[in-house]
């Protein structure tokens, strides 16, 4: 059994390779494959990722390539971690933005849209090598993101793909344990779309314990956690995402945004760089702490049994990224959601979901709209379709904004955004 990470040369890959570790007695890998167009850093995360395997007694071999039909050739599944352009366009994502009024993140807003088209196509191009090289049946795990718009391009693109996030498996843990409980024993009613989800129910053994965690001294400690105003957990009777924060706090986060003060992407380039160093110890053969500052945490622990569920059939529960085929009335079907799901080697097979409230079910039908359309605009290279995909955006709306910053996010990104500039390249 062959799997193929892309982008293997993530500061996240160590951590991913522990868990493939652990699982090695559920999971028989005879061949872990790191693939990055970035020989150097592969070789540094490479040589860790060897020595990870060696201390935990893994039975199979890894490889690192720089060629991607090597990579895929034969395996079984294929996760996908890539950032087209680097924490360099992430860090224009944050702040390009914030120049028209607008929030700057990497995966929400505006943002999240020049991220969005910077990805699909570079995603789709790896689909169709892993379509062509890999075993029959593999399947695509995407954690790249923004994870909802990757995953249904893929699936509108006929691959056998599944979405992942971590931010479920987090909430998980985090609520065990402020339950005193196990984590395996709590099940989340999670549901919405990738960064914009609501927890609903957390059952512990068949008895639902979210009054308490929204009651007294817990809602105020889940309301500074996620960043949302306590009486909203009160309305909502839910704990949102905390990307929620960014839609029901928007003003609040544009003037702190631009107050000035360092970025996450400059956060995550010196946390980087640092980690490499620590990486290319060779007496280093376990995950450094440091790498819980990167952020993704529990993310190994999710791929890898995502991945086991998918490839042995145990019928786990998971929190995915699948088409919504009614499972979240309101929306189309061919919507991608995140929700909890059992899954064997035929997939998930996603778990009944209440309807959405109004409150809730709006938002998730707007964001639903500009995501259709970011897939379109990400595809075609129409500037038409990606200003209506911009006025879709609940962070954005209006016209005559969508207009200019749709002008300034693609020359920002220029040399990832080739569709875009076709033209002109013909032109010339």
């Amino acid at each position: 059994m062959k799997i193929t990470v892309v982008g293997g040369g993530s500061t996240y890959t160590p951590e991913l390779i522990e868990g493939f570790a652990r699982r090695a007695d559920v999971l028989p890998v005879d061949e872990l494959v790191l693939h990055d167009i970035d020989a150097e850093r592969l070789t540094v995360i490479g040589g860790l990722a060897r020595r990870i395997l060696a201390r935990q007694g893994f039975p199979g071999r890894l490889t690192t390539t720089t060629d991607l039909g090597e990579a895929v050739d034969g395996a079984a599944a294929v996760l996908v971690q890539l950032r087209v352009g680097g924490q360099a366009a992430r860090l224009v994502d944050e702040t390009l933005p914030n120049r028209f009024g607008l929030l700057g993140q990497e995966t929400t807003g505006p943002g999240g849209f020049a991220k969005a088209l910077r990805t699909v196509p570079v995603v789709l191009d790896i689909a169709e090598e892993v379509r062509r090289r890999a075993r029959p049946g593999a399947w695509i795990v995407d954690f790249t993101n923004p994870v909802g718009i990757v995953t249904r391009a893929l699936l509108d693109a006929g691959h056998r793909a599944v979405g992942l996030c971590n931010v479920a498996i987090k909430f998980q843990r985090q609520l065990a344990a402020r339950l005193g409980t196990d984590p395996e024993r709590v099940r989340l009613g999670h549901a919405g779309l990738n960064h914009l989800t609501w927890i609903r129910s957390v059952t512990v053994d068949g008895t639902d314990r979210l009054p308490e965690l929204l009651s007294g001294d817990s809602l105020d400690a889940m309301a500074a956690q996620v960043r949302v105003p306590a009486g909203a957990l009160r309305d909502l009777g839910a704990i949102p995402s905390y990307y929620l924060h960014y839609f029901y706090c928007t003003d609040e986060e544009i003037r702190t945004q631009q107050a000035g003060g360092s970025h996450r992407a400059e956060q995550v380039l010196a946390i980087e760089r640092e980690l490499l160093t620590l990486y290319a110890d060779p007496a280093l053969d376990r995950k450094p702490g440091l790498l819980e500052q990167r952020g993704g945490a529990h993310y190994s622990e999710a791929a890898a049994a995502l991945v086991t569920s998918l490839l042995t059939g145990d019928g786990a529960h998971h929190y995915v990224n699948v088409r919504n085929d009614g499972v979240l009335p309101g929306l189309p079907d061919e919507a991608v959601v995140e929700v909890g799901a059992d899954v064997d080697t035929a997939g998930p097979h996603p778990t009944p979901v209440p309807p959405l409230p109004p409150e809730m079910l709006g938002l998730v039908q707007a964001v639903t709209a500009y995501e259709t359309l970011a897939v379109e605009a990400a595809l075609t290279g129409d500037r038409t379709v990606a200003r209506r995909a911009l006025v879709a955006n609940p962070l954005v709306r209006e016209w005559e904004l969508a207009d200019t910053l749709l002008d300034a996010l693609l020359e920002a990104n220029r040399r990832h955004l080739p569709r875009f500039f076709a033209s002109e390249a013909a032109d010339a």
